[in-house]
């Protein structure tokens, strides 16, 4: 492959991931105006990671932890946003997101497809330390949204505090247990107050 096909390959890839600024979340932003992007969220969660590295319960490598943010949710171009209080058919999502994994990963060269692709498996699986930690971050920052936002899609979704720490506390907790333990303490206190 010359580099100019590699070149005009990446650039096209660069062009059509501008589409997950327009991927708009049921999260609203902290201050209320609107709700976020997918992109606002990769971008947010990206920044979790550098600022709360330290935070983790295993030794991570944060750069690797920074690519799987910026990246989980590029599927979302074609599979849309399906937050974790709305109920559908997993299998069917699943395979939405495999296959726009595909589409979208696959418009870029190979050997950089396949990693970009591996980094997003290795997140949704959360199987290693790197993606347990992201998936953790995954998880805090809608939940530091809801509890600054007087619970924002929590009250919309009528969701319980039972569901919240059964959606978030897991995976929050396998990534860094400290970082549950603060956010369980703003969980009490927001639905104590209600």
């Amino acid at each position: 492959m010359s580099s100019s096909l590699a070149l005009s390959q990446q650039i096209q890839f660069l062009k059509e991931i501008d589409q997950l600024k327009s991927v708009v979340r049921k999260s609203p932003l902290i201050d209320q105006s609107r709700k976020e992007n997918s992109a606002e969220h990769s971008w947010h969660l990206a920044m979790y990671a550098l600022i709360l590295k330290d935070t983790a319960d295993e030794p991570i490598n944060v750069e690797r932890v920074i690519k799987m943010l910026l990246i989980h949710d590029i599927v979302e171009i074609d599979a849309g946003d399906h937050p974790i209080h709305e109920t559908s058919d997993n299998s069917v999502q699943e395979a939405t997101e495999q296959a726009a994994a595909d589409r979208i990963f696959g418009l870029l060269p190979t050997e950089q497809g396949i990693e970009l692709k591996s980094l997003w498996y290795e997140f949704e699986a959360a199987e290693s330390a790197d993606a347990r930690f992201a998936k953790s971050l995954d998880r805090l920052q809608p939940l530091v949204h809801n509890i600054e936002t007087q619970g924002g899609t929590w009250v919309e979704g009528k969701v319980s505090k039972e569901q919240v720490t059964s959606r978030y506390g897991s995976v929050i907790s396998k990534g860094s247990k400290a970082l549950w333990q603060v956010a369980s303490k703003w969980v009490e206190s927001h639905f104590s107050n209600r």
